[in-house]
């Protein structure tokens, strides 16, 4: 692991690359290993598969990026074009590499791509444990979606971040 001073000395360690359909199995690996990191039963990832994996379908389609550290994929997201919006559908990190500024690299990255295709601004339906990061990063919750797993109620965090909003505040 190489001892970083800065978030600047993490940057010029990072690439952001776009991904390709061949990524697909690497992404869902980082995925899985991700919801896992939060203690999740088998039982309920098994049932989360589709939603943990990448295809190679959904690369092509939609603007899918990781972050390459020390020549490994250390997180990655994908934006989804929904309505006036772009969906945040995917956002993972490794989980070595949690809480050493890969997610706010991606994140910023993820804001200037939507800023970048017009968009107003990012929804995010969040897992319970990333919602903290969410909102520190600028994001507002503004509702939940209910859902059901093992017969267990789950509320899942609906944020927006506004990218109508000055840039020089984003990850404030």
């Amino acid at each position: 692991m190489i001892a970083l001073r800065s978030e600047r000395d993490l940057f010029l360690h990072v690439q952001i690359v776009r991904a390709r359909p061949a990524d697909a199995p690497a992404l869902s690996a980082i995925a899985w290993a991700a919801k896992a990191h939060w203690g999740y039963p088998a039982s309920w990832l098994e049932e989360w598969r589709e939603q943990l994996t990448f295809t190679p379908e959904f690369v092509a389609a939609n603007e899918t990026f990781f972050a390459r550290r020390d020549c490994q994929i250390a997180g990655c997201y994908a934006l989804v074009a929904k309505a006036e919006a772009l969906d945040l559908a995917h956002f993972w990190v490794r989980p070595a590499e949690m809480g050493q500024g890969i997610g706010r690299l991606l994140f910023t990255h993820a804001l200037g791509r939507a800023a970048a295709r017009g968009a107003a601004r990012l929804t995010i339906e969040s897992d319970p444990n990333a919602e903290a990061f969410y909102l520190h990063l600028g994001a507002v919750r503004v509702g939940a979606v209910a859902t059901e797993i093992d017969g267990q109620p789950r509320e899942l965090p609906l944020l927006i971040y506004d990218l109508t909003r000055s840039t020089c505040s984003r990850g404030r």
